[in-house]
């Protein structure tokens, strides 16, 4: 089966931990992490290694949506998180993986993103699109900083 890879490389100006939090916070995740157009939802999180997650993306305009869902394999806090994503879609076939690295810079936190096992059916530049989407989400979410 071919599958596919992404890279993503930004500087994000925030703190490792607030990064950290936002892709373990199920409230966090529904708001950044859907591209545009789309809607998300968790179903369930529990961020522990061996924990699970559940969620689902609706495209606004349709509501047509998928549901996937994985298993943390790595959570090393403010620095690396891996884990596993298999859609329940049966034409979306696999097991994708992804790794998040956070290194605290200068200016903030260097955020490197590699996703391995994308069906090949979802073209590579579809990928890269949403998630530099979700990625700007990411960053009107953690970079300010709002006191109580």
């Amino acid at each position: 089966m071919t599958t596919n890879t992404v890279n993503l490389h930004r500087v994000l100006r925030t703190s490792p931990e607030k990064i950290y939090k936002a892709f373990l916070d199920p409230d966090a995740m529904a708001r950044w992490l859907p591209p545009n157009g789309f809607t998300g939802k968790v179903h369930h999180l529990e961020p522990t290694v061996g924990g699970t997650y559940r969620m689902s993306f609706t495209n606004f305009t349709t509501s047509h949506g998928h549901t996937f869902g994985g298993t943390y394999l790595e959570l090393q806090p403010y620095e690396r998180i891996r884990y596993s994503c298999t859609f329940d879609d049966p034409n979306l076939p696999g097991d994708m993986q992804t790794t998040v690295t956070l290194k605290q810079v200068f200016c903030g936190t260097e955020l490197t993103i590699v996703q391995e096992g994308i069906p090949a059916v979802i073209p590579t530049e579809a990928c890269y699109m949403g998630w530099q989407e979700s990625l700007v989400h990411l960053a009107q979410l953690v970079e300010p900083d709002i006191k109580d």
